[in-house]
């Protein structure tokens, strides 16, 4: 495996996890500032109620993405490095997969979907890059 490019891989799981740990906080517990939900696209205060449960979830979907490419990344420094790998390329890949999802499913959502999938991009360019 090429250490480098492993390094590059996992910097840039480690800053896709931080991102999606922000979104968690933005979804899941600051959801009800008014700021917050029209940035995602939300009218008012009765639509970001609606929408609240499912936010709060999508949040957490996001953290649990987010601690598997922090947790992927702090293995790849260990015995069990192989693990590690799998890990964060699993998380990055999903948070990839995600990204891509929110762009095919709403042209107007590209540029959050390109926020929210430039670094796992990168991840898991690097991470597969690393094997060569």
């Amino acid at each position: 495996m090429n250490t480098v490019l492993l390094v590059i891989g996992a910097v840039f799981a480690v800053l896709a996890a931080v991102l999606h740990v922000v979104i968690f906080r933005l979804e899941s517990i600051n959801w009800s500032r008014p700021a917050v939900w029209k940035r995602f696209g939300v009218a008012s205060q009765s639509d970001a109620d609606v929408v609240r449960p499912m936010a709060y979830n999508q949040g957490f979907y996001n953290l649990f993405l987010g601690i598997g490419a922090l947790l992927g990344a702090a293995l790849l420094l260990t015995p069990v490095a192989l693990a590690g790998y799998g890990i964060a390329l699993f998380a990055t890949g999903s948070m990839l997969a995600a990204a891509t999802v929110l762009i095919l499913s709403n042209r107007r959502l590209a540029r959050a979907a390109i926020t929210q999938g430039t670094f796992p991009l990168l991840a898991v360019l690097f991470l597969l890059l690393a094997l060569i």
